[in-house]
């Protein structure tokens, strides 16, 4: 089999960050533990559920340190290590750091893809570092029963910039810098339905980067920065609520979508993910729909930045999206916590 023919996708039970385990039992295998050593340099590490840890240098700036992989959610290998890169790139950019490099995590079933595809792969890989200006600079391969890639990437922001998902304020507004779907149009790729276009659409929007993070860390006022993944806009939002001690309220009918995504869901193409998201935390969500499920509990692969911004802040904030050529509509507020209601309240 020639490598124009190969189709990845079909050689893993899962796709993208569609493989990650749901937070319900990330959180079991994660336990309640403490780490018996505090190091007081590390500004942040997994007590929030943070996109990246990050380390105090002494001089006024920190080192983010962060790794993202998965199996292949497109069956072109080229297209699936920009993928996986430009994931592991987001978390770098979502805490408003600025890349320095990477280094690859690559898993291979040898015995069933030769090394052509995994070239392919890793040429993928060093192309997305290139647009973010790093090197690929080295990494760690095993024999794997499932072709796996991704990158660890290190990171640096200067402290008094540095975004985390904790920290919204009651009244400010939430964007968000990519439409959803792609979890959706992945499920509808694998059952061979999806149209051309709408997945050269999906593959694009996968492949850019979130370097807008790095630009939003300068605005006072840009309150909160997570990027949406594997849990879904729902539950990326709920650890924002959850962190900055708030509730939500979403407005459906203003969330960026894909092209086709609504015809995609009538055709049953919603990814077993999103059930999964759902069992997890949709006690924190208000009375929903199938419809309003499918799309705000729709794993995410390389999605877009959420972002809470102060109303002072929101001027500085619109010119930068326009001057970055991105034309962004808000799509909800956080609210004053009640313990009385649910922490997300669709709209």
């Amino acid at each position: 089999m020639t490598t124009e023919h190969i189709k990845l996708t079909e050689f893993s039970h899962g796709a993208g960050c569609g493989c990650k385990i749901s937070p319900k039992l990330l959180k079991e295998i994660l336990g309640t533990k403490l780490d018996s050593f505090v190091d007081s340099n590390l500004l942040v590490g997994h007590e929030s559920s943070d996109d990246a840890a990050v380390y105090d240098l002494g001089d006024g700036r920190a080192l983010i340190s962060t790794t993202d992989f998965f199996m292949p959610i497109v069956d072109d290998p080229f297209d699936f290590g920009m993928i996986a890169g430009s994931n592991a790139l987001s978390d770098v950019y979502a805490m408003g750091g600025k890349p320095l490099m990477a280094i690859s995590i690559f898993g291979w079933p040898i015995n069933m893809l030769s090394t052509d595809v995994g070239a392919k792969v890793i040429d993928g890989g060093r192309e997305i570092c290139k647009q973010a200006g790093i090197n690929l600079a080295g990494g760690h391969s095993i024999d794997s029963p499932e072709p796996i890639f991704g990158l660890s990437v290190s990171g640096i922001v200067e402290i008094k910039n540095l975004k985390r998902n904790i920290g919204a304020q009651v009244n400010d507004t939430l964007f968000l810098t990519k439409p959803l779907g792609i979890g959706i149009l992945s499920t509808a790729q694998k059952k061979k339905i999806v149209g051309t276009n709408d997945h050269a659409t999906a593959v694009k929007q996968m492949c850019t980067l979130n370097d807008i993070g790095y630009k939003l860390a300068a605005i006072h006022g840009v309150n909160a920065v997570t990027d949406v993944t594997g849990f879904g806009l729902a539950g990326h939002l709920l650890e924002v609520c959850k962190g900055s001690n708030t509730s939500a309220e979403i407005s459906f009918d203003k969330l960026p979508l894909l092209p086709n995504i609504l015809k995609y869901i009538e055709n049953d193409c919603v990814p077993g993910g999103t059930q999964r998201n759902f069992d997890s935390y949709g006690d924190q969500l208000s009375r929903i729909s199938n419809l309003e499920r499918s799309i705000i509990c729709d794993p995410q692969t390389s999605g877009g930045l959420l972002v809470s911004v102060s109303n002072e802040a929101l001027g500085e904030f619109d010119k930068l999206m326009e001057l970055n050529g991105l034309n962004l509509n808000p799509i909800g507020k956080i609210t004053q916590k009640n313990d009385e209601s649910k922490t997300i309240v669709l709209k």
